[in-house]
């Protein structure tokens, strides 16, 4: 008998009892065993169920199920979704959403009038995204709307719905012809910059009134290489600046008296448009000024004249300090990382082949390696060791950093004797820190890279640390004494780092205590990056692929070197403090010996005095040196309309970013004065919000006794709930300090997109997920994902299979009562008691369901589609619902919605919330 689409012989199924009724059956009102009318693509809906079940019981059986969120939302134009996914919808009547199970449905697309401006605003410039005639006159749109219009909503009533997490932000609406030329492009798209409010109050006190913080994030690269991220250069090397406030020229300018001078929009000086402006050096003939990328787009790269450079531009130096202790030899982590660095060696960006390599061995000794070039007589490596570690000196001062386009096969050669150089050390010392002081000595007059790879705590010479980790203090107030720096040597070294463009990156791979508080203040204050593979041990094939794709990426990133970063603004704001992982040189300036691409920073904005302009503008500048030797200054320009209404400030607060900034806030309080105060200053900030939004904007009463808030924060209680119960804040004694070290340096430093999954995961349901799920998209050819799922065990049903991903860390969640139908196409394994738990790979299985689940885990990690670069490929975690209670445990924490060991479930969250408003 053939077998219908899909392979599956009717009689199988997957374990649905006579008499089940489908979903969709119950949805269109059919009686149970009638026909179900034809799927898309005509595919039966085939879910993996264990017994019938009732509407809505899987998490995709219905988003019915979950109320979308409330209120309309000033002709927001949806964000593009999953073909077919039914994005709720700002104003949607929860009871005309249909049922996902009578396929996804997109909502109506708003009028095409309504969606310029805002696409305009958002920067989207997606061809497929684009209405067509919307291009021409996207920023001078007619608008009905002043501003962004507040939708009050009540959050008891109408519960949260993880879709309000992905609503891009409320739109900047800027009054018709303020930019120069009417580009689509012309103000910056909140992948790079964005702002907690959208709508600027005039003064002080009405922001100090609102309660809500005004803050940048700022994320200035979209991706680990430029070739993944198009940004237009301008080449001319004609760069117009103001000539009092030294902005730059940009598309909010005006132009006057015909065009010979221009009208800073920052402080309003009139200044000189330079001779060459209008010629086209290239072609050498003169030039449309409409077209030139710097009065078009928002953000653009100039390619820097000599002026903007001290000293000739440094090559690119990557110096390796590793680890040949007794625990990094026996780990793996040696000839791990010196097989990876020689696989590498195609990667690390050398277009100019000036790039230098050295390398520094650690353990009780230094040993120094110098490198011969290619085709000299002798090709062996030598070896030096120098022992004294109090005053660690260079034995050789040239040679022992080589350039890799010169000495490549010697290198070569060095790193594959290197893993067996110590294969039978016992020594369990490691001076890391006198490594460290030897490294600057080495390549501070140049520049460059230090890459920390350790096993050890650093026990002898500068720096030493001991085990300072007390199991009796973890979750108590004396805690955030762990959380603090050990030793003041790393923090001042960092700086001595930091002033001669010396950057450190740590990569710990310790199974004991390494002390990430004390060693991640030198990424700190370095533009660098801490990570942390606790366990790792090369044996297991997961840990070794893991770190050998990060490492290699890391490797291969492009990073800009000597860099700083300026914020300049219209008169009347101040940039006032600034949070992120470099060192603050003067009231204003941000120095990174290197600009990494995977992190992102926060700049609070102080209005200091009345702002009367209807606009203002936020101008981010990073002036850096390119791998290949070009010295660039990357420009990024924000314009935000002001007001004077309160209620408009609300209406156009955004969510994800106000997060962030008190994400950064919370880890300054954890590491200033310990982990409760910042949890209950996280809490006390939810309660001020809410009650101030009650007392100004709702009338002070609230009949029912619900929580108002307005539609576009609606997530926001959710979020700080998540961020008091993520790994690094939440009250626990079960969190190693060093795991608790780590998760403080990622919320200080993931960009936004990330930062979100990290606080609040993402969840799929996959045993009963849309028939595109899983598949390319037809339009943009992306893997389509299942629509998210809230973060709460009441959706997980007992025969169900999830996924839970934080961007860390995956989990695939197994039910108890899985059919074994499922476990065949998903694991090829016939018997649940057969399936392994914990750290692994899915198998590469011939069916479509397997094929879908792999596609899903993987589209689930991609960083670049989020519009952020990371190294990060998570682990995947195989989890029994009724398997290794830990594991389980652990994914469970997962579950932010929930009650948890010392912390409420949302609903109690809420009820607090309301009670303390």
């Amino acid at each position: 008998m053939a077998a219908p689409q899909g392979g599956y012989p009717p009689q199988e199924g997957y374990g649905q009892p006579a008499g089940y009724e489908s979903p969709s059956q119950q949805a269109a009102g059919l009686a149970p065993g009638a026909p179900a009318p034809a799927q898309h693509g005509g595919k039966k809906k085939r879910a993996y169920a264990g017994e019938a079940f009732g509407f809505g019981s899987g998490a995709n059986a219905g988003l019915g199920g979950q109320l979308p969120a409330g209120g309309a939302y000033g002709g927001y134009p949806a964000q593009p979704q999953a073909a077919g996914y039914q994005q709720p919808v700002y104003g949607a009547d929860p009871t005309q959403m249909h049922a996902a199970a009578q396929g996804y449905a997109a909502p109506a697309a708003p009028a095409v009038a309504q969606m310029t401006q805002q696409f305009g605003a958002m920067g989207v410039t997606d061809p497929h995204l684009m209405p067509p005639q919307a291009a021409p006159q996207a920023v001078q749109a007619p608008r009905p709307v002043p501003l962004n219009q507040l939708y009050p909503t009540d959050l008891l009533t109408q519960p949260f719905n993880v879709a309000e997490l992905d609503y891009p932000p409320p739109p900047i609406v800027l009054p018709p012809g303020t930019s120069v030329y009417p580009s689509p492009t012309a103000n910056c798209p909140p992948k790079y910059v964005r702002s907690t409010l959208n709508a600027v109050p005039t003064t002080h006190s009405l922001l100090k009134k609102s309660k809500l913080p005004f803050a940048l994030v700022i994320q200035p690269y979209g991706a680990l290489h430029d070739s993944e991220d198009l940004v237009p250069v301008i080449p001319d090397q004609v760069i117009s600046r103001c000539r009092r406030c030294r902005s730059y020229i940009n598309p909010f300018v005006t132009f006057l008296d015909h065009g010979h001078r221009w009208r800073c929009n920052m402080c309003n000086l009139t200044n000189d448009v330079p001779q060459a402006f209008d010629w086209d050096t290239a072609l050498q003939r003169p030039a449309d000024r409409a077209l030139r990328p710097d009065l078009n787009h928002a953000v653009v790269e100039f390619v820097a004249p000599q002026e903007y450079m001290v000293r000739p531009p440094q090559p690119l130096v990557y110096l390796f300090l590793i680890d040949v202790s007794y625990a990094s030899v026996t780990n793996g982590l040696l000839a791990t990382s010196a097989r990876c660095i020689k696989e590498s060696l195609d990667r690390i960006p050398n277009a100019d082949r000036r790039t230098r390599l050295g390398f520094i061995a650690v353990d009780s000794s230094l040993h120094y390696f110098s490198i011969p070039r290619d085709g000299s007589e002798n090709s062996d490596p030598r070896m030096l060791v120098v022992s004294d570690l109090d005053e660690p000196f260079l034995p050789i001062p040239g040679d022992l950093l080589v350039t890799l386009s010169e000495c490549r096969e010697n290198i070569e050669t060095f790193l594959d004797k290197l893993q067996e150089m110590f294969q039978t050390t016992q020594n369990n010392g490691c001076a890391m820190g006198s490594a460290l002081r030897a490294g600057y000595k080495l390549i501070a007059p140049v520049g460059g890279k230090m890459s920390v790879l350790s096993s050890s705590l650093p026990n002898v010479g500068h720096g030493a640390l001991t085990m300072r980790e007390d199991k009796k203090v973890l979750g108590t107030s004396k805690e955030s004494s762990l959380l603090q720096t050990a030793n003041s040597f790393y923090k001042s070294f960092a700086v001595e780092c930091s002033k001669a463009q010396v950057s450190v990156d740590m990569f710990l791979f310790s199974s004991q205590y390494q002390d990430v508080a004390s060693l991640s203040n030198l990424p700190r204050y370095t533009g660098g990056q801490t990570y942390f593979y606790p366990g790792w041990n090369a044996a297991r094939g997961e840990d070794a692929i893991k770190f050998a794709q990060e490492f290699s990426d890391y490797l291969s990133s492009e990073i800009g070197l000597e860099a700083v970063l300026r914020v300049r603004a219209t008169t009347g704001l101040r940039m006032s403090t600034f949070y992120g992982n470099f060192f603050n040189r003067s009231s204003d300036l941000c120095a990174f010996p290197a600009f990494p691409r995977d992190q992102a920073y926060v700049v609070e904005v102080a209005i200091d005095e009345t702002v009367t302009k209807p606009i203002v503008c936020m101008q981010t500048a990073v002036l850096h040196t390119t791998c290949n030797g070009e010295r660039r200054i990357r420009v990024l320009t924000l314009a935000l309309p002001t007001t004077q209404s309160l209620a408009d400030v609300y209406a156009s607060a955004d969510q994800q970013a106000i997060t962030t900034y008190f994400s950064h806030k919370a880890v300054e309080r954890a590491l200033g004065s310990g982990l409760e105060p910042a949890r209950e200053a996280l809490q006390a900030k939810a309660v001020e919000l809410l009650a101030t939004y009650r007392k100004e904007l709702a009338g002070g009463s609230v009949s029912g006794g619900g929580l108002q808030f307005p539609a576009n924060l609606r997530g926001l209680p959710v979020l700080f709930l998540a961020l008091i119960k993520n790994l690094g804040l939440r009250k626990s004694a079960q969190i190693p300090t060093d795991m608790r070290s780590a998760a403080l340096c990622l919320l200080s430093t993931l960009p936004l997109p990330l930062l979100m999954q990290y606080i609040y995961p993402k969840m799929y349901s996959l045993h009963d997920m849309p028939d595109n799920a899983g598949l390319p998209d037809e339009q943009t050819g992306e893997i389509v994902l299942p629509p998210p799922v809230n973060l709460s065990s009441e959706r997980i049903v007992p025969y169900g299979l999830y996924l839970i991903d934080d961007g860390q860390t995956q989990f695939l969640w197994v039910g108890r009562d899985a059919v074994p139908q499922l476990l065949v196409d998903v694991f090829g394994l016939p018997d649940k008691s057969q399936l392994r738990v914990g750290k692994q790979n899915l198998p590469d299985l011939d069916n479509d369901m397997n094929q879908r689940v792999r596609a899903v885990i993987e589209k689930s990690r991609d960083h670049r589609s989020k519009g952020c670069g990371s190294i990060v490929v998570p682990h995947l975690y195989v989890v029994k619902e009724d398997g290794e209670p830990g594991l389980r445990l652990w994914a469970q924490t997962m579950l932010v919605e929930d009650r948890a060991d010392q912390s409420a479930s949302l609903v109690q969250w809420m009820g607090n919330l309301r009670e303390k408003v």
